[in-house]
């Protein structure tokens, strides 16, 4: 026990040392737990054995593919059957006979080889999932397409666990120093199943056993948990919510691993089938908390268990068929991207992104050994591969960043629609503020002309007989067409702030005298269009706060008259406050830095609460 508290010490003061660094450094997360892995394991060797630490690290990729499940019912699985099984189907297909046809040229047997392709076939949900979350790329078409891909491979590994047992060869026999013959060990490919349930069944009898299990966790996903919940519900004590949670997962976790199945897998699925309960939200909070501690974790130990004394006994085999295996995957994703409709920065996130090998190799490598399907000497290798292409990974992420900047005006322009109206308004974005901006001014008898570069948005507004125009409001030429020399009125409200910022800075360039309004993101962009020349400034949540905070003042005390006026005090000082600060602020040193600004921003507000005590005092006065 002493050692395993060492170790999970020396583990979580290596995240809380190295993350923070490799974020500030801008490399992500993942590459600061994978970066601290390598210093505490093979670096400094302050671990022995961190596969003891990756039994319990192993529950982070466990509970992400739970609340992965939570987040997609059924419908939204068949709703993205297209993708699922065009792109996410070909990926995998593809992929897994190209690595095939790669092993049997280097002479390797057929069974072996398939096992191989499978492994290679996936890649890292913990990693990309990760990564894009960070990076705020999960709604981009890229990041969608990506997505779609890691659940088709995280669902095709329950056929891959099944179909694995039907490749076993017969297990190699050893004779030991006292005449005896006995299996040789399964050594040096991750962790045995322990107590197994599918101990010496033959193929066909595992296969049968997967199918059942999978089986029982969907009927009790579909009948058990809601009564649980009901039951937990009547004990009306807080933690019994946490303890329910964790005993889903860890029990799925347990049964599947009884079989030797993937506990992930399990998990994922009886996250979809709790999608549509009532619990889901609660099941969320619980597990949030777990699963981002585990899941660090679980990246520490794959950057601890990197086998660099073998890698560096023969780098360039295992240098090179690592480069050339994420090669391979990148080459087939370019493919598909392509086919699929990604383009720029969306195809080399989408490229980038799914070019390694993932966690679930590790499970299909050991399982593979269980199942006597690949030799201990081969899998050794394979789970080094594994490790070095997650290890390269997050390093892919920096280069498409990189990348993606220098691209980012060199992308093709998609054709924009030919704009045949004029009028005094033009609405730059018409998403959820720009829409509310437009109907407001045509109820009013007012004529706007709306471009936006959503063609979505577009085809829907124009449903409901609103007509509006694609293309990027950004681009000069669309500006003119839609009348920028004559309009009196332009509204900025793009979804993205450099692009706003951008739109207003070359409005006032062109027509000093246009009025314009912009859409702001929060205080420092208001700063930034003031620079740009705006003459309205809205920031996109300050009136809704607003009538938020009045609601409040109306509850716990005041009287309607007395919040309006405070809230009107409030909303005047803020705007002044804006114009004083505007003066201090600049772009090129933080706010926590711009003492000068922080001093004014104090004064302001001792400013604004004693302004609001006099407007209370003096209602009191003309009451009484």
């Amino acid at each position: 026990m002493d050692g395993f508290l060492f170790q999970a010490s020396i583990f979580l003061l290596a995240a809380v040392i190295a993350v923070p660094i490799a974020a500030r450094m801008g490399m992500g997360s993942v590459l600061g737990y994978l970066l601290a892995g390598v210093f505490i394991g093979p670096v400094l060797g302050l671990v022995d054995r961190p596969e003891d630490i990756l039994h319990f690290a192993e529950f982070g990729v466990v509970m992400m593919l739970f609340l992965i499940g939570l987040e997609l019912d059924p419908r939204a699985l068949w709703a993205m059957r297209h993708r699922l099984i065009g792109l996410g189907g070909l990926q995998i297909a593809l992929t897994a006979a190209s690595v095939m046809t790669g092993s049997l040229m280097l002479g390797y047997s057929m069974n072996i080889s398939i096992a191989v392709g499978l492994v290679f076939a996936l890649s890292s949900t913990a990693i990309v999932l990760q990564t894009l979350s960070e990076k705020n790329l999960m709604q981009t078409k890229g990041g969608r397409s990506t997505f779609s891909v890691l659940l088709s491979q995280d669902i095709a590994v329950i056929p891959m666990l099944a179909l694995l047992p039907l490749l076993a060869m017969k297990p190699v026999m050893e004779i030991a120093s006292d005449g005896s013959i006995h299996k040789a060990d399964d050594h040096g490919a991750g962790h045995g199943a322990g107590l197994s349930l599918v101990e010496g069944l033959p193929g066909w009898g595992v296969t049968l056993v997967t199918i059942g299990v999978v089986a029982a966790i969907i009927l009790g996903g579909m009948y058990l948990v809601r009564p649980l919940f009901r039951f937990i519900h009547a004990a009306h004590l807080r933690e019994m919510y946490t303890a329910l949670a964790l005993l889903i997962v860890v029990g799925i976790a347990f049964l599947m691993m009884l079989v030797g199945l993937s506990p992930a897998l399990g998990t994922f699925l009886a996250g979809v089938l709790l999608a549509n309960s009532e619990f889901r939200h609660e099941l969320e909070s619980d597990i949030q908390p777990f699963k981002g501690l585990l899941l660090g974790l679980f990246f520490i130990t794959v950057g601890a268990q990197i086998n660099f004394p073998g890698f560096f006994a023969n780098p360039a085999p295992i240098l090179g068929a690592t480069l050339g295996i994420m090669a391979i995957k990148a080459l087939i994703l370019f493919i598909l991207g392509r086919a699929f409709g990604l383009r720029g920065r969306d195809q080399m996130l989408f490229t980038l992104g799914l070019a390694q090998a993932g966690e679930f190799g590790f499970v299909l490598i050991s399982f593979s050994v269980q199942q006597h399907v690949l030799p201990a000497g081969i899998a050794d290798t394979l789970l080094l591969i594994v490790a070095l292409s997650m290890l390269i990974t997050p390093l892919l992420f920096i280069v498409f960043d990189f990348a993606s900047r220098l691209i980012k005006e060199d992308e093709p322009d998609q054709p924009h629609d030919e704009i045949d109206e004029q009028g005094p308004v033009i609405i730059a974005g018409i998403g959820r503020f720009g829409q509310i901006v437009n109907r407001l001014v045509r109820s009013a008898g007012f004529k706007s002309v709306v471009l936006d570069h959503d063609m979505r948005t577009i085809e829907l507004m124009r449903r409901f007989g609103v007509k509006g125009f694609f293309g990027d409001p950004t681009r000069p030429e669309l500006l003119h067409a839609a009348g920028l020399g004559r309009a009196r009125i332009l509204v900025a409200a793009l979804d993205n702030p450099k692009a706003t910022t951008k739109l207003v800075a070359h409005a006032r360039r062109e027509r000093p005298d246009l009025h314009i309004v912009a859409r702001a993101h929060d205080r420092h962009h208001v700063f930034e269009l003031y620079n740009a020349g705006a003459n309205d400034i809205v920031r996109e949540m300050f009136d809704s706060s607003l009538r938020a905070g009045r609601y409040v003042l109306e509850n716990i005390g005041l009287s309607e008259y007395e919040a309006a006026q405070v809230e009107q005090e409030f909303y005047h000082h803020d705007r002044y406050t804006v114009r004083e600060l505007a003066a201090l602020w600049d772009p090129e040193v933080p706010v926590t830095e711009n003492s000068a600004y922080i001093e004014r921003a104090k004064e302001l507000q001792k400013e604004l609460e004693l302004n609001l005590l006099a407007r209370l005092e003096s209602d009191d006065t003309d009451a009484a």
